[in-house]
């Protein structure tokens, strides 16, 4: 039998005792748009937790998970995490976002605990205790585009996404370097959080007459983009690129929607890689096989939980400043490999896909970018 995650947000401070338990908030979408990837991402930060308590926990203390509905509006996320902090019952958080919640947490969490940011995001971002696991721009999407305009042809371009910080300024990355590559884009849209009807930004791609989309939307919004396109016939047309995609959002948008339609990511659940499949193997041993399936977005709560363990660990202290300096120049094991940290952010290969029925079809590995 799966083991289904708990979704309640009321928090026991009172049963966390500093001397013997490291207690990580675990923010994840449980609500909202985004919600669907939520159940993958709890057992994925569950299975990393259960990992690092049958050793010695983090600091020889057990590790307790905290979770906390990073679906609801940024402004309360970060409320309940200060006053979390407050009150001493946080030792770190941890967990995969919007950027918008992310934003919201930084000037709480900077300076005082540890953050390990877990998602994909626009890149940049460079706070004392904040620590980025996730894919940046520069090293997944645009040797995505690279490879799109040098195998597939496609020069002239459409962007859509939702209207936050993380679409639009990645908007603006890849509508730079496509320009700078001597491609075009010829539609650029943002459309509110919770969208459910894009058949104007599907009419506006019609008429623009490009043949790629970047598709920079969440959860439920993406799907019912591409339920929209399709039904537009315009899959026949226009291949669509996206970063954020996983196994839960491909099924949530049907088989008969995802024709042509590629994800760059560092991490699916059908990359056959030693480490891959070794964590896929764990999970389902764990958590039984009709548990939620487990792609990029889920899984990097793994990440994100087994690096905060292995970085305080070793740095013998969870003070911020030592995690700082010892970050320059750390590298963990992870499901997705052996990765290293740069400039506060994870390092890692970047895969390329196709959607398939029910999966992604791995094509292979995209040729690296300098860092950032």
């Amino acid at each position: 039998m799966s083991e289904t995650p708990s979704m309640g947000t009321e928090l026991d401070t009172t049963r966390y005792d500093s001397d013997t338990t490291f207690a990580v908030g675990m923010i994840f979408p449980m609500s909202g748009p985004f919600g669907l990837v939520g159940p993958s991402s709890e057992l994925s930060a569950r299975l990393a937790q259960e990992e690092l308590n049958a050793e010695d926990g983090i600091l020889g203390r057990r590790v307790e998970l905290l979770p906390i509905d990073g679906g609801r509006d940024p402004a309360v996320v970060a409320s309940e995490v200060r006053a979390l902090i407050d009150v001493g019952a946080l030792d770190a958080v941890a967990g995969m976002h919007t950027s918008a919640v992310r934003r919201s947490l930084i000037p709480v969490t900077s300076g005082r605990i540890p953050y390990v940011y877990t998602s994909l995001y626009e890149g940049g971002d460079r706070y004392p205790g904040l620590f980025v696991t996730g894919e940046t721009p520069s090293e997944q999407l645009i040797p995505a585009l690279d490879f799109m305009m040098r195998e597939l042809g496609r020069r002239n371009w459409a962007i859509v996404g939702n209207d936050y910080v993380w679409p639009r300024k990645t908007a603006s990355i890849v509508g730079r370097h496509l320009t700078s590559a001597g491609a075009s884009v010829s539609l650029v849209d943002f459309s509110p959080i919770g969208t459910a009807d894009y058949s104007a930004t599907v009419s506006g791609i019609g008429i623009s007459g490009c043949d790629a989309v970047v598709v920079l939307l969440l959860g439920d919004d993406a799907a019912a983009f591409h339920q929209c396109f399709s039904a537009a016939e315009l899959d026949r047309e226009c291949v669509r690129l996206s970063p954020l995609m996983d196994e839960n959002m491909l099924l949530a948008t049907g088989t008969e929607n995802t024709y042509d339609l590629y994800v760059a990511s560092g991490y699916f659940e059908t990359l056959a890689t030693p480490e891959s499949l070794d964590f896929s193997g764990k999970f389902s041993a764990r958590f039984g096989t009709d548990a939620p399936i487990v792609g990029s977005l889920g899984q990097s709560c793994y990440e994100g939980i087994t690096f905060l363990g292995e970085l305080v660990n070793k740095a013998g202290t969870a003070d911020v400043a030592a995690l700082e300096s010892l970050s320059q120049n750390f590298g963990y094991d992870g499901a997705r490999g052996h990765l290293t940290m740069v400039a506060g952010h994870v390092v890692q290969p970047i895969y390329l896909a196709r959607a398939g029925e029910f999966d992604f079809d791995v094509l292979g590995q995209l040729e690296p970018r300098r860092p950032r």
